[in-house]
C-alpha cells in the first residue's frame, strides 16, 4: 500500500470514527422536520418520487451537490436537511465495519448469525430469507435510536472461484445458482423486512418440521417503498485480495464472454431483477482492462436490460485507485469526471469530494451528471422515508431496542448453524456419542476457549457468545482443556505435551482445528490450503494417544486439504463448523451428542494443496488440457478433490426416486438468419442447440420434478436434495455437471416426504457458448439425484 493510500485510508477511518460518535444518539434532526423545514415540495409525500427528488436537486447549488458525492454526505442546513452516512454493514447480523454502525448507544449488541457461507451450506431458502428478515428488524431498531443508518453494503456476491480468497467466506459459495438464490432471497426479506406494523406478531416459521420464530412479515404492500436498501456487492469478477504480485486495487481480472456470462454475472442479474436490490457497489479490480468502477456497459446492462432502480457506490477508495494505483487516468479529475460519466453515483470516501469541482472548472464533467448522480441517490432516499418527517411516527418507527437480541432471533441464529454444519467424515457411526456413555470429554485446539472469531468477517458485537468449550462442556460430567497451540498461525509446538497429556485422560477427544481471520479475510489470501503452521502435527499427535479415535471440528470460511485426517482411522468424524456465529457452541454440541442430525452440504469444492499451483490470477473457469489448467468449482474442474462441492453427510441414510419427469420436450424456436450458418457450423446437417432468444416460448417448456426422499434409517432429519444436469457437450467448455434445483425436507426415520422441483429449461439447461450467448443443447439430458439418473431428450420441431 503507497503512503498516500495509507493516508487517504487513515483519513477515512478517522472520519468514520468521527460519524460513529456523532449519531450514536437518538434522533434530533431529520429532513422535513417541522416547523421550518416541511413546506418544501420534497417533503410532499403526496407526489411521487421522481417529482421530489427533482425539485430537491433543483434547490441545491453546485457546492452543495458535490458535498452529497460521498458516503458520508454534508448536511444542507439552510433546507434542514442534516448529514447522512450511506455506509452500514449488515453481512451476517449488524457488523461494526463502516463508520454508519456504531454499537456505543442504547443498543450495546445484536444477533451475531453465522458467516454467509455456512448459512449457505444449509441450502434453505426460507432460512435465508427469514435471517435477512431478522437482521433488517434489528437494523431499523438500531437507526430508530441513531445507530445505524439506513441503506447497507451487503449481501457480498462475488463467486467463491478460488480457495485461497480471503472474503470466500463471505460469499455463498461457488455455483452461480445457489449464490443468485441467496441474493435474491436475503435482499427481497431485507429490503422489506417482511415487517407488519400493528403488534409485530405474524404467522410461524417453520423449519423443517419445526416452528421456532414468529416472523414479522406481511407482503401485501406493493409500493415503491424500502424498510432498508440492500446492495449487491463487488460488481464484478472480485474475488482477489493479495496474491503474488497482485493486489486487489490493481489487479486486472481478465474474463471471458462465456465466463462472464454463466458464472460471474448471474448472481448480479438475479439480484437485481428478481431481488429488487436499490444498489450496486463496483469493485477495486479492473475488468479486461477497464476499471470496475468505469464499466459504463454493465452498468448500463443492470439499468436498462435487469431494470436496477438504485444507486452505485464505489468500494471505499475505488475511484481514488483509478489514478493513484492503476494509473488508468491522467489525473485526479479524470477519474472523479469519468466514473460520473459511467454512471456511478457515489463514491465511498473523499477523492470525489476534493476533484470533482476542479473537473468540472476544467470542462471534464457538467453538472447535468452530478444531477443524474443525486437523482439515483436522493430517489433511494425517499423510497426509504428518509424525507418523511419523524422517522419514529412513521411505518417503522416503533422498533427499538426491544426487537435486537430478541429469543426468537437467537433462536433463528442457533438453528441457522445447526442447519449449515457439514458432516464430512464418519467413520463406523461414531457419532453421535452417547452422552450417557461420556465420562469425560478432553476438548484441544486454540479455537476451542474463543469467542471473537466465532463470526467471522463483517461482525458485530453478538449478543450472547459462548466459546466451543463452553458449549461442549454441558454435555460433558468432566470436561478438561489444553489449547495445543498459542494460537490458530500454531508456529511452535510448545503446548503440545499438555495438549497430549490432557487427551490421555479422556475417554472423548475432539479436536479444534482450522482458519481464523488471521488466515483468511479482506486484504489477504491464503498461499496454502494446508492447516496453519504445526496444526497437523497437533492432531495426529493427539490421535495416537487417544483412547478412542477422535473427532476434528475445523472452523474457517476456506477449503482446507485435510487429506491426511481423511485417511486416518484414528480420526473417526469430521465436521466443519466455518465461522458458525454466537450459537455455534450450542449446534456442535448439540450434533456431536445427537440432539441434532447434522445435513449441511458443502457450498464450495475442497482442493488439494496441488491446486496453489494454478495461478490465482487466472480468472479462466475451463479447463485447459493444453496447458494443464484443471479449471475451476465443481462445474468444470477436472482434477483430484478432497472433499466434493455438496458433500454432506448425516446420521441416517437416504434413497431417492423420481415419481415423475418428462422424457422428452419438443423445443419451438424461431430461427434468425444467423441460424443457416450455425446449423452448417453444427456436426455435419444435425442441428446440436439453439439459442436461447431464438426460442418461441421458455415459458411453456417449464417442468416439475416430482421426487420421493427416503428416510431409510432409523434417526430424523433434515435432508438437501441437490437436482444436477449433464447437458450434452455439444462444444469444447460445456460443464461437468450444473446444479439446476435444491431444496430441504425434513423427513421421519424411516419415513418418507415428496418434493418437488420446477426446471426451466431455458435457464437451467441452457449453457453459455464462447461469445457469451445462451443456448440450450438438443439431445439427451441427464438429470442426476445422487447417484439416480433420469433422462431427458430435448428436439426441435
Amino acid at each position: 500500500m503507497s503512503l498516500h493510500r495509507r493516508f487517504l485510508f487513515c483519513l477515512l477511518q478517522l472520519l468514520s470514527a468521527f460519524a460513529s460518535i456523532s449519531i450514536s444518539k437518538p434522533f434530533s434532526e431529520f429532513p422535513c422536520k417541522p416547523p421550518h423545514f416541511n413546506s418544501y415540495p420534497f417533503c410532499n409525500t403526496s407526489l411521487s418520487i421522481t417529482t421530489r427528488a427533482k425539485s430537491l436537486i433543483s434547490l441545491l447549488t453546485l457546492q452543495e451537490k458535490i458535498q452529497q458525492l460521498s458516503d458520508n454526505a454534508s448536511a444542507v442546513p439552510r433546507l434542514g436537511i442534516p448529514t447522512y452516512e450511506w455506509w452500514s454493514e449488515s453481512l451476517h447480523g449488524i457488523a461494526k465495519n463502516g463508520p454508519g454502525v456504531n454499537f456505543n448507544g442504547t443498543i450495546s449488541s445484536a444477533t451475531s448469525f453465522p458467516q454467509v457461507i455456512v448459512t449457505t451450506a444449509s441450502f434453505n431458502r426460507s432460512l435465508w430469507s427469514t435471517i435477512g428478515s431478522a437482521i433488517a428488524i434489528e437494523a431499523r431498531a438500531m437507526y430508530n435510536v441513531g445507530q445505524a443508518g439506513l441503506t447497507f453494503w451487503a449481501p457480498s456476491i462475488n463467486i467463491f472461484r478460488d480457495p485461497r480468497w480471503g472474503r470466500g467466506q463471505e460469499t455463498p459459495g461457488e455455483d452461480p445458482m445457489v449464490v443468485s438464490a441467496f441474493a435474491v432471497e436475503f435482499v427481497k426479506s431485507f429490503q422489506s423486512g417482511n415487517w407488519k406494523s400493528n403488534d409485530g406478531a405474524g404467522d410461524g416459521f417453520v423449519f423443517g418440521q419445526k416452528r421456532v420464530l414468529k416472523g414479522v412479515g406481511d407482503e401485501s404492500d406493493h409500493d415503491d417503498g424500502l424498510m432498508l436498501s440492500a446492495c449487491c456487492k463487488h460488481l464484478i469478477a472480485y474475488d482477489l485480495e493479495s496474491w503474488g504480485n497482485f493486489s486487489r486495487y490493481s489487479f486486472n481480472a481478465v474474463v471471458t464472454e462465456q465466463d462472464m456470462e454463466d458464472t460471474f454475472q448471474p448472481p448480479f442479474r438475479s439480484c437485481i431483477e428478481q431481488g429488487k436490490a436499490s444498489c450496486l457497489m463496483c469493485s477495486y479490480n479492473q475488468v479486461n482492462g477497464v476499471p470496475a468502477c468505469l464499466r459504463d456497459d454493465l452498468f448500463q446492462k443492470a439499468r436498462n436490460e435487469w431494470g436496477f432502480k438504485g444507486y452505485i457506490t464505489s468500494d471505499c477508495d475505488a475511484v481514488a485507485t483509478i489514478y493513484e494505483y492503476q494509473n488508468y487516468t491522467k489525473s485526479p479529475e479524470d477519474a472523479a469526471a469519468d466514473v460520473l460519466k459511467a454512471g456511478m453515483d457515489t463514491n465511498c470516501g473523499t477523492y470525489m469530494l476534493r476533484h470533482t469541482q476542479s473537473a468540472i472548472d476544467e470542462g471534464k464533467v457538467r453538472e447535468e451528471e452530478i444531477d443524474r448522480a443525486l437523482f439515483n441517490l436522493f430517489s433511494v432516499q425517499f423510497r426509504l422515508g428518509l424525507f418523511n418527517g419523524d422517522p419514529r411516527k412513521g411505518k417503522f418507527g416503533n422498533l427499538g431496542p426491544q426487537n435486537v437480541c430478541t429469543s426468537e432471533h437467537k433462536t433463528l441464529a442457533l438453528e441457522a448453524a445447526r442447519q449449515g454444519v457439514v458432516l464430512l467424515k464418519n467413520d463406523k457411526k461414531f457419532l453421535p456419542l452417547n452422552r450417557n456413555a461420556v465420562s469425560s470429554l478432553a476438548i484441544i485446539g486454540p479455537l476451542a476457549n474463543n469467542v471473537s472469531q466465532m463470526g467471522g468477517g463483517y461482525t458485530g458485537i453478538p449478543c450472547s457468545p459462548k466459546s466451543l468449550y463452553k458449549g461442549l462442556k454441558a454435555y460433558g460430567k468432566k470436561t478438561y482443556y489444553a489449547s495445543g497451540c498459542n494460537d490458530v498461525p500454531c508456529d511452535s509446538n510448545a503446548g503440545f505435551n499438555e495438549a497430549i497429556h490432557t487427551a490421555t485422560k479422556a475417554d472423548f477427544v475432539i479436536v479444534v482445528a482450522g482458519l481464523d481471520l488471521t488466515q483468511e479475510t479482506e486484504d489477504h489470501d491464503r498461499v496454502s490450503l494446508l492447516l496453519p503452521g504445526q496444526q497437523m502435527a497437533l492432531i495426529t499427535s493427539v490421535a495416537r494417544v487417544s483412547k478412542r479415535p477422535v473427532i476434528l471440528v475445523l472452523t474457517g470460511g476456506g477449503p482446507l486439504d485435510i487429506s491426511f485426517a481423511k485417511a486416518d482411522p484414528q480420526i473417526s468424524s469430521i465436521l466443519w463448523i466455518g465461522y458458525p456465529g454466537e450459537a455455534g457452541a450450542k449446534a456442535l454440541a448439540e450434533i456431536i451428542f445427537g440432539d441434532f442430525n447434522p445435513g449441511g452440504r458443502l457450498p464450495m469444492t475442497w482442493y488439494p494443496e496441488s491446486f496453489t499451483k494454478v495461478p490465482m490470477n487466472d480468472m479462466n473457469m475451463r479447463a485447459d488440457p493444453s496447458r494443464g489448467y484443471p479449471g475451476r468449482t465443481y462445474r468444470f474442474y477436472t482434477g483430484n478433490q478432497v472433499y466434493g462441492f455438496g458433500h454432506g453427510l448425516s446420521y441416517t441414510n437416504y434413497s431417492y426416486q423420481f415419481l415423475s419427469a418428462p422424457t422428452k420436450l419438443s423445443v419451438s424456436a424461431a430461427l434468425k438468419a444467423s441460424s443457416s450458418k450455425n446449423i452448417l457450423q453444427q456436426r455435419g446437417t444435425k442441428l446440436d442447440y439453439i439459442h436461447i432468444d431464438e426460442v418461441i416460448s421458455c415459458a411453456s417448456l417449464r417442468f416439475n420434478v416430482h421426487i420421493s426422499v427416503i428416510n431409510v434409517g432409523n434417526m430424523d432429519g433434515s435432508h438437501v436434495v441437490m437436482l444436477f444436469a449433464e447437458v450434452p457437450k455439444v462444444f469444447r467448455g460445456t460443464p461437468e455437471k450444473q446444479l439446476i434445483g435444491f431444496d430441504r425436507v425434513h423427513t421421519l426415520a424411516n419415513g418418507s416426504k415428496e418434493t418437488s422441483i420446477v426446471v426451466d429449461p431455458c435457464e437451467h439447461l441452457s449453457i453459455a457458448n464462447g461469445h457469451g450467448k445462451r443456448v440450450l443443447p438438443l439431445g439427451n439430458h441427464a438429470l442426476m439425484l445422487g447417484d439416480l439418473q433420469h433422462f431427458l431428450a430435448i428436439e426441435t420441431y
